[in-house]
């Protein structure tokens, strides 16, 4: 009896497991999984969470901002594998100029990898495959015309693999674009979480 409630707390939390890091398996009668195939290893089960997890977090920063005025946007890490080498998509902010990638805010009606899939639209001009699992999470300080003060943001990062680019999309003539290696696209960002971000990601690891 104890090895039967044992065995059905494991199952359970290793489909709670999956659900998270987005291997979603069924574990109904009619998924036509076996039951051996959907009960993990403990090895294998944390060998998941490492390969999710590849990506060192750094500390976020916002300098003596109130954690009040902090406000949240989502960011696309553009990519694609080019004979055999990553290449991350980089774009110029429309204020400054300085590199970034694609971000925005919030949007109503749609979900954070949904809302970082379409930045990377709307100020790069990509389509393609996006992951769910988020990357990492960077911190800036946004520059607005109407704030006498800068504003404090945080930004979560999904990956996205390039499948097109357009040569007419929205911000087409507001921004320049272009394709560079990771370690170089670390070096020309300003902020130090996305740097590490840029400098760690391997699709070829963590997808």
């Amino acid at each position: 009896m104890a090895q039967a409630v044992f065995q059905s707390k494991r199952v359970q939390a290793v489909t709670i497991f999956e659900k998270r890091i987005g291997y979603v398996v069924g574990i109904g009668k009619k998924s036509g999984i076996s039951r051996r195939s959907r009960i993990y290893s403990r090895e294998e089960t944390e060998s998941k969470a490492v390969t999710a997890a590849m990506i060192k977090q750094l500390p976020l920063s916002f300098g003596q901002a109130d954690k009040t005025d902090v406000r949240t946007q989502f960011a696309a890490l553009c990519y694609r594998v080019k004979n055999d080498r990553i290449q991350v998509l980089l774009v110029t902010s429309r204020g400054s100029g300085r590199w970034i990638i694609p971000k925005g805010w919030p949007m109503d009606g749609k979900t954070p990898l949904q809302s970082a899939e379409l930045e990377a639209w709307e100020e790069a001009g990509v389509t393609g495959t996006a992951d769910p699992r988020p990357l990492g999470l960077f911190s800036y300080n946004k520059i607005l015309d109407d704030v006498e003060h800068d504003l404090p943001c945080v930004a979560m990062v999904y990956g996205i693999k390039v499948k097109s680019l357009a040569t007419t999309y929205p911000e087409a003539g507001q921004r320049t674009r272009k394709w560079v290696g990771r370690k170089k696209a670390a070096s020309l960002v300003d902020e130090p979480e996305l740097s590490r971000i840029l400098r760690d990601f391997d699709p070829r690891a963590v997808y």
